[in-house]
């Protein structure tokens, strides 16, 4: 119930919509019990009945003189009813037929214009918390770090945002409307049979207490059903995500056919499993409907008998009680499933919350400074890293120093640590021992912001968004000057292939970036960088996957990009390396030779040595 109790919080800011969804739903069940109420009038009026003494039986064991109403209650019906009678019941039969149909108009046209009302507010306050809780989870998913994503699927966290919302999205009319609109609507009902008759309306009253206890025991079983259900709707999704971004692969391994029972799998225990949902989430219903009539067949019997031989009741009367209790029969139905509903609720909304509660482990702590120049030095001082779900150390006492405006390449074999190296310095992740220093100072003490302000990173794997050239280069910004951009991409080597699409800067390149060619993709993102205009610079590996040609066109950007900035290179290509003002050679987490190009050639027995004949003894340098 905590988990559904702070669902209820994101609807706090809109508490002037829910007291008007309360107000109008107190009018709408008013008016509810009056469009019932006025079939006693009517009858008698169309049946020509009169308000008279009848001949009495006392019904067996009853006292017909008693009532369960307080006095001031049946006086307050009392006075009512005179006035009522008064206006609308005087005159002819004809009069009094035409004024009650007047009445039942709009009574009913009023019904419903309140009724609309409450479901838009209703409706306002479900969306737009939502909304909130939306936007809430989006914005604390960016706080994470980079490692929760590493362990989270992609499927399922998208399944939160839209399945598990979705779910939560419905509870709350669950609770505002059903819980206000069919208690007031029941309340309504059952006063109207009870001052037509308590004898009856004591049978009405039985079903609630036998219903509720099994509703209860169905909710529980409901919600742990939910769970699940979500989970399996959530590997639906990985594997279509996984399909869908992979589908060169599936095809050129022709693995149409594994991929396709892969999938099928998975939609035949979500729909297994959503039968049993199903199952649990309907028998309630039907059993409570069930429940209702037979009370409903004894109150008929016992209310004939109070008509026809004991004529307590003349028959517009016990109409009018049969109308007001088989109205009171869907807000109970509607009631039984508010409990399904709530902890179909909690059950996605711990999904959700679960991000929320997740807490980053990389954070700006308090009291953190803004980076606001960058003068001196960047200092690893005895780093060592390894990854959450892992002891085994991935860099162990890493220390060097890069000077401003120098340019740092890293090489070594695959697995050596040079990604891990470099994702440590715009604090993807932090050391587990040692520390990081910029111009001397902790970038813990920094501001994550003002940090990562000052960085531009250029991937192996580009990553573009399915919009225009000029909204990619310009990843956040709003409003900049054309003149800014073509530079740029002239710098990139970008302009002349920009130039050549069918809308220029405003052509749209596809998800990913799918319609450009790998080196194309690899100068927009430089462009990218170069526009941001960073004083520190990450490459990593990002010539790596090109062709010869797209190599020459990405390095020569990659150079104009380098110029004047601080630089750290995973050195793919030797050009990059020559240029370097120090090289690092990474094995097994540890640095193991430091120098120049020259100098680390002429290490014979060096593992630079042995890369640099393995890798680029095609090259002369």
């Amino acid at each position: 119930m905590n988990t559904y109790i702070r669902i209820l919080q994101y609807t706090k800011p809109y508490w002037k919509h829910i007291v008007l969804t309360f107000i109008f739903t107190i009018l709408f069940a008013i008016l509810s019990g009056l469009s019932v109420y006025l079939t006693i009038p009517l009858l008698n009026t169309l049946f020509q009945e009169q308000t008279k003494e009848q001949t009495v039986q006392q019904i067996p064991g009853v006292d017909q003189t008693t009532s369960i109403l307080p006095n001031w209650i049946i006086e307050t019906k009392e006075n009512i009813s005179n006035t009522f009678n008064s206006y609308i019941l005087s005159g002819t039969k004809t009069t009094v037929l035409l004024n009650i149909c007047v009445v039942i108009f709009f009574a009913f046209l009023f019904k419903n214009i309140f009724s609309y009302l409450q479901s838009y507010f209703m409706a306002y306050v479900e969306y737009a918390a939502m909304k909130d809780l939306r936007d809430d989870t989006y914005k604390h998913l960016h706080k994470l770090p980079i490692s929760y994503f590493k362990k989270e699927r992609v499927g399922n966290l998208i399944s939160r945002f839209t399945n598990d919302i979705g779910i939560v999205q419905a509870s709350i009319s669950a609770t505002f409307s059903n819980l206000i609109k069919e208690p007031l609507t029941l309340i309504v009902f059952l006063l109207i049979a009870i001052s037509i008759s308590w004898q009856l309306s004591l049978f009405a009253l039985i079903i609630v207490p036998t219903s509720s206890l099994l509703i209860a025991w169905l909710g529980s079983k409901l919600k742990k059903l939910t769970t699940q259900l979500q989970i399996k709707l959530s590997d639906i999704t990985s594997v279509l995500q996984e399909t869908i971004s992979g589908v060169k692969i599936v095809k050129a391994f022709g693995m149409e056919n594994y991929e396709n029972n892969r999938f099928m799998h998975e939609t035949k225990n979500y729909f297994n499993m959503v039968l049993r949902t199903v199952r649990i989430r309907n028998f309630s219903s039907p059993v409570t409907e069930v429940l209702s009539i037979i009370i409903g067949v004894v109150i008929i019997y016992y209310g004939g008998l109070l008509v026809l031989q004991y004529k307590t009741l003349e028959a517009s009367q016990f109409l009018g009680f049969l109308f007001a209790i088989f109205q009171m029969m869907p807000p109970i139905k509607e009631l039984g499933s508010v409990n399904n509903r709530i902890q179909e609720a909690s059950a996605a909304a711990e999904r959700i919350f679960e991000i929320c509660d997740t807490e980053p482990s990389i954070k700006t702590k308090d009291g953190a400074i803004e980076l606001k120049e960058f003068n001196k030095k960047v200092t690893f001082e005895h780093v060592s890293f390894h990854y959450e779900d892992s002891e085994e150390l991935v860099l162990k006492d890493i220390n060097f120093s890069v000077k401003k405006g120098d340019i740092l390449a890293l090489v070594g074999p695959s697995g050596g640590g040079k990604s891990t190296f470099v994702d440590l310095i715009p604090r993807f992740y932090d050391p587990t021992a040692g520390r990081i220093l910029i111009d001397d100072t902790d970038i813990r003490e920094l501001t994550v912001e003002s940090l990562r302000s000052k960085m531009g990173i250029v991937t192996q794997e580009t990553f573009l968004f399915n919009t225009s050239v000029f909204e990619n280069i310009a990843y956040g910004l709003k409003d900049f000057p054309m003149d800014k951009m073509i530079e740029a991409a002239k710098m990139a080597n970008a302009h002349t292939f920009i130039s050549e699409m069918p809308n220029g800067y405003d052509t749209i390149i596809g998800e990913r970036g799918v319609k450009l060619s790998g080196g194309q993709r690899q100068r927009l993102t430089i462009a990218r960088a170069l526009l941001k205009n960073p004083e520190i610079m990450i490459f990593d590996e990002a010539t790596s996957a090109l062709d010869n040609e797209s190599e020459i066109l990405v390095q020569e950007a990659i150079e104009r990009l380098m110029k004047n900035r601080t630089t750290f290179v995973i050195a793919h290509r030797l050009s990059t390396i020559r240029n370097a003002t120090s090289i690092i050679v990474l094995d097994k987490g540890r640095i193991i030779q430091q120098g120049t190009h020259e100098q680390l050639i002429l290490q014979e027995k060096g593992l630079y040595k042995k890369l640099y004949d393995m890798q680029f003894r095609d090259n002369n340098a």
